[in-house]
């Protein structure tokens, strides 16, 4: 029995002398769990993704820090009884704070009489963050690709029809039959400046000093007009961001696609549930240090979240509403937000979107560098 206590009783002397010393200098998260899964050690990397510290956590439920389904405390547990090291794929921990991690990881025991229980956690939130992106961005160049193809081959026929119709409208002598060819003129005109907006922006960039508030006040006042004071705005900034170079009316029409989506939506779930929550907009700035966007790591980016409380995105739109004629609603064209990403994507940024019912976050992310 003294044997089993010396191996209990190990752990803590190794976290006093140099294995503590190794633990905490890993950027692996570890920590150690009591039989009855009360926190007993947290290295630094486990503090800051559990956003908490050793002195307050030490002693405490791991349900506390983290929640976690019932089926997983269960397994845990039964790691404990059985002695059974195993490994769990993308699990999702939900935070006191409300923060949701996707993490993969791994439980060891590591003492015989009573069982604790190592466990070492990766984070995956980042490494799927940049997988999507890169998805993101090569469905943005695939799309690009496909749009300028179909352009050119609509765009041929339509100024055939226009010319031919424009001629055959100085032949006619009858009012009655010009009307007709009005038409064809007026529809031709119609398509081709429809296809022009799935170009989206052909402008270069007039790049200039730009502040990310000052855009966002703007757009806030438009909104303000349009809505005749019904729609609620709440601001959330940093104020510590810098001006960046951009294209100051560009970025206004990108945000204002998005704010302008947000609104509709806002007021579209009070109209249909009779909400006594006020539609409302939320605008919140951050800056990201050391940030990867798709492939290239940025020393700073400038992180903006526009937050609606409408009804929500269905999940099977979510992946495709940056697509060109996608929209979530029978009024939309489906075009504003393939024209905010393809911007966005010129001053170097992306924009993604998460959505449950109640709440959609437009993300958009730019960076805060010299030149796109």
């Amino acid at each position: 029995m003294s044997n089993q206590r010396d191996s209990r009783m190990a752990l803590p002397s190794a976290h006093q002398t140099g294995y503590k010393s190794i633990l905490d200098s890993l950027t692996t998260a570890v920590l150690v769990l009591e039989d009855n899964l009360s926190i007993r050690y947290l290295n630094p990397a486990a503090e800051s993704l559990f956003e908490t510290s050793m002195t307050r956590s030490q002693g405490q439920p791991f349900q506390d820090i983290l929640v976690e389904s019932e089926d997983a405390l269960k397994t845990l547990f039964a790691a404990v009884r059985n002695g059974q090291s195993y490994t769990r794929r993308e699990a999702e921990f939900l935070l006191t704070s409300g923060s949701r991690l996707t993490v993969d990881y791994s439980v060891t025991p590591i003492s015989l009489e009573p069982t604790e229980l190592l466990i070492e956690i990766q984070p995956r939130d980042r490494l799927m963050r940049i997988s999507r992106e890169e998805d993101i961005i090569s469905q943005q160049e695939t799309t690009r690709i496909l749009v300028r193809g179909m352009a050119h081959e609509i765009k041929n026929p339509l100024g055939g029809i226009r010319g031919a119709a424009q001629l055959l409208d100085r032949e006619l002598n009858s009012e009655d039959q010009r009307e007709y060819t009005r038409v064809i003129i007026d529809e031709a005109d119609r398509l081709r400046s429809l296809v022009d907006r799935m170009l989206g922006p052909n402008k270069a960039l007039k790049l200039a000093p730009t502040n990310i508030h000052e855009i966002l006040e703007r757009v806030g006042t438009l909104l303000e007009a349009e809505s005749k004071g019904r729609l609620n705005f709440e601001r959330d900034y940093d104020p510590s961001i810098p001006e960046f170079k951009g294209d100051k009316e560009q970025l206004i029409q990108a945000f204002l696609n998005i704010a302008r989506n947000a609104m509709e939506a806002a007021f579209e779930n009070q109209a249909s549930h009779s909400s006594d929550e006020p539609p409302t907009i939320t605008f919140r700035t951050r800056t990201l240090r050391q940030f990867t966007i798709g492939n290239r790591r940025h020393r700073l980016v400038c992180r903006v979240d526009v937050i609606d409380n409408g009804p929500g995105i269905p999940p099977e739109l979510v992946q495709n509403i940056f697509y060109p004629m996608i929209s979530g609603r029978a009024s939309g064209t489906g075009l504003g937000l393939s024209i905010t990403q393809s911007i966005i994507g010129q001053h170097r940024g992306l924009v993604e979107c998460e959505s449950e019912p109640g709440r959609t976050d437009f993300i958009i992310f730019l960076p805060l560098e010299d030149t796109p």
